[in-house]
């Protein structure tokens, strides 16, 4: 055990955050923190570093185990290059270098016992350097610098001319490198590109250490996560496995509380109207007996209410005027800026009705490719045209078309007048805006909210060609789905920008990569564009002089397939176990619901029949889990 929290709780006036918080952290564990915006996940990370006091409840961390918290907020401002800036986590084990050189030195001019002295620093000094493995920071220094998008060149610039994000990857490459027992990371994929992010996945599965991350980044967590801990009403829960496995385990929990609080309320009701019925009767022995099932209902647990789960979108939006088939069409587009080329030979269409993704790494021109589409900039070169009919909705990531001094509901009403109140409402609630929550200001919402209140006005619009550039930035992962349901039920055309690799498999028919030279498509989603890529990639390879001579590659590629063959089985064998896992599971419940009905529990036949067939279903579910667990660790 390398961390224990144990029932945190947390306040901020009358306000209770946290009310029972509990984790324990295994050395190596990989834990993701999910919950809505605001359920206090930082909060609970500036608890464990000693940022923030608790209202009760205890921490336990190993005195000799070392914290590493890499925050939201960070940021810092040096004059430093970025190379001089990470070079510092390393200022001890150059200290040994230098020592040692100085030894180096003094011992080419000494003899006897001086000269034993000093070899016997020497070799001191080299086993320190070892332990603290001082032969190989250099390269872990050029892997991270690399790792997190900067190039040679880039590592060269001063930390005070970076914009905010790339300071944001410095501060994260910084923290990787002290290589900390126990990493506490609160979104550390915010400013990174797909390339980055892939990388950031390898660093923290291979970690010899406990990583703890705050994300709502799903394939991310998918990828690096064994455990995730959930915070939902102040409270928590852990589950075992993937976000993926996660998320379908709490709606099949979901359910089963709510079948559990509708059973409590009708057997409730039914001892309450016993109870009144035997007082009715007004006789000594009547009165006692509903006095004494009084005190058993006063002790009874009575569950809470399990809140639903937040509804995907369920408004099927259809633009009041279908475009021409021919939605957009680019032809050797180029772009460049200050005598630097950002891309040139730009050449795509796109079609009425599609979902399409543009991706690429940061800084190689997307979005000035769509403020080409837009008119807002001129292209070097090429053309590029909208098509019959089209009319643009654009998302920006800075959410400029809002007014903050309106409330959200005075926003959509007065840029659609003609919308009646129940239909504001109504489009609102859609985007989880309910109640009085439509009467807040703009200024007052978090940029996530603010990003629901853009994208209903856009989509109620008369657009139907939809253009949006990260759309899933700040976005919670219930307001990502909420999303995901918004753009499948959507009529139009869509294409948009984004980093959210699940977000791309949930509603991409077509993933767009930019490079510097052309535009490459993929007839697929994220998963498709990566399946396919790898094979290309390994087509190129085959067909190279070097490959073609070189049987150790070819061995090699074919040991890669066998692997990837191996992977996949392993993943589609975890796949039936879960489904397998979560079918016994609903039978459970049902089996449990059968066993508080009163022609069952009344009939003792029966309700050993039934009791029977659950117990021997549990017994089959135990054996599934320790299977699922010996694939998944293989996995």
């Amino acid at each position: 055990m390398i961390l224990s929290l144990n029932n945190i709780q947390k306040s901020f006036g009358a306000d209770v955050i946290l009310e029972n918080v509990s984790l324990t952290a295994e050395a190596n564990d990989k834990i993701g923190i999910v919950g809505v915006n605001g359920a206090g996940k930082s909060t609970l990370f500036k608890i464990i570093t000693g940022e923030l006091s608790s209202d009760g409840g205890s921490i336990n961390i190993p005195s000799e185990a070392t914290l590493g918290y890499f925050s939201q907020e960070l940021d810092i401002d040096s004059s430093k290059t970025i190379y001089e800036e990470l070079l510092t986590v390393f200022e001890p084990i150059m200290e040994i270098e230098e020592n040692m050189r100085i030894a180096e030195r003094e011992m080419a001019s000494s003899s006897g016992e001086e000269l034993e002295r000093l070899m016997s620093r020497y070799t001191s000094l080299s086993h320190e350097l070892e332990a603290k493995n001082g032969y190989e920071y250099m390269s872990r220094l050029r892997g991270v610098i690399k790792g997190l998008g900067f190039s040679s060149a880039e590592s060269e610039q001063h930390i005070c001319e970076l914009s905010g994000g790339q300071k944001t990857r410095v501060a994260l490459g910084r923290l990787l490198l002290t290589s900390p027992d126990i990493l506490l990371l609160d979104e550390p994929t915010n400013h990174l590109d797909i390339a980055s992010l892939m990388w950031l996945e390898d660093f923290i599965r291979t970690y010899k250490g406990c990583v703890i991350i705050i994300s709502h980044d799903r394939y991310f967590l998918d990828k690096t996560v064994n455990k995730i801990l959930e915070i939902e009403n102040r409270k928590s829960k852990l589950y075992s496995g993937s976000y993926s496995f996660y998320a379908e385990r709490k709606r099949l929990d979901r359910d089963i509380e709510l079948k559990h609080y509708i059973n409590s309320r009708r057997e409730i009701k039914r001892q309450e109207e016993i109870i009144q019925r035997l007082k009715s009767y007004n006789r000594e022995k009547s009165v006692k007996r509903a006095e004494s099932r009084e005190k058993a209902l006063e002790k009874a647990e009575k569950p809470d209410k399990p809140e639903n789960l937040p509804e995907n979108m369920r408004l099927e939006i259809t633009p009041r005027r279908e475009s021409g088939n021919d939605v957009l069409h680019i032809e050797n587009i180029s772009k460049s800026f200050d005598g630097k080329k950002l891309f040139s030979n730009i050449s795509f269409d796109i079609t009425r009705g599609e979902k399409v993704a543009l991706i690429g790494p940061n800084g190689i021109g997307k979005t000035t490719l769509f403020r080409i589409i837009l008119g807002a900039l001129d292209a070097d070169s090429g053309t590029h045209r909208l098509g019959t009919g089209v009319i643009v909705g654009y998302y920006d990531q800075e959410h400029a078309t809002l007014n903050t001094e309106k409330t959200i509901f005075d926003e959509i009403s007065d840029a659609y007048p003609d919308l009646k109140n129940t239909e504001i409402r109504n489009v609102l609630a859609a985007f989880v805006f309910t109640g009085d929550d439509v009467f807040k200001t703009v200024s007052e919402l978090s940029g996530g909210e603010k990003g629901r209140v853009s994208l209903a006005k856009i989509m109620l619009s008369n657009a139907n060609f939809l253009i949006l550039d990260e759309p899933t930035n700040h976005l919670d992962l219930n307001s990502k789905e909420i999303l995901e349901g918004a753009l499948r039920s959507y009529k139009g055309t869509v294409l948009y920008i984004s980093h959210d690799r699940y977000f791309i498999n949930a509603t991409a028919e077509r993933v767009i990569e930019l490079t510097p030279d052309k535009a490459e498509n993929y007839l697929g989603n994220y998963d498709f564009y990566l399946e396919k890529k790898s094979a290309n990639r390994a087509e190129r390879e085959e067909n190279t002089p070097a490959a073609q001579t070189d049987t150790a590659v070819k061995h090699d590629w074919q040991r890669q397939k066998e692997e990837q063959a191996a992977k996949r089985k392993l993943e589609n064998t975890v796949k039936k176990l879960e489904e397998k896992i979560a079918e016994l599971e609903e039978r459970i419940s049902v089996l449990d619901a059968e066993l508080e009905k009163s022609e069952v529990f009344t009939d003792a036949g029966k309700a050993a029949e039934v009791f029977n067939e659950k117990q021997s279903i549990e017994e089959k579910l135990s054996e599934l889990y320790e299977e699922w667990e010996e694939e998944s660790s293989k996995l």
